[in-house]
């Protein structure tokens, strides 16, 4: 898998949330599924879904950081 395919899922997974719906990357993954990336991956793809959502600002917008530093998100 490559960071720019997970991306892709990422981006179809959303379809599945609500307006108002607020997540973390890791939300639109079965547990198993993002158990089994590496961390160097799940990094890649949060610089790039952050990017993503900066520049979709109409679809998803960038909200605070969890305690844990994962970033949330709000369907929009």
């Amino acid at each position: 898998m490559t960071p720019q395919n997970l991306l892709d899922y990422c981006i179809a997974e959303m379809n599945h949330l609500n307006e108002g719906d607020i997540f973390v990357i890791r939300d639109l993954f079965k547990g198993y599924e993002w158990a089994k990336y590496p961390l160097a991956l799940k990094i890649t793809l949060g610089t790039l879904f952050l990017n993503y959502a900066s520049n979709n600002s109409d679809i998803v917008k960038p909200l605070d950081k969890t305690k844990q530093g994962q970033q949330r998100y709000e369907k929009l």
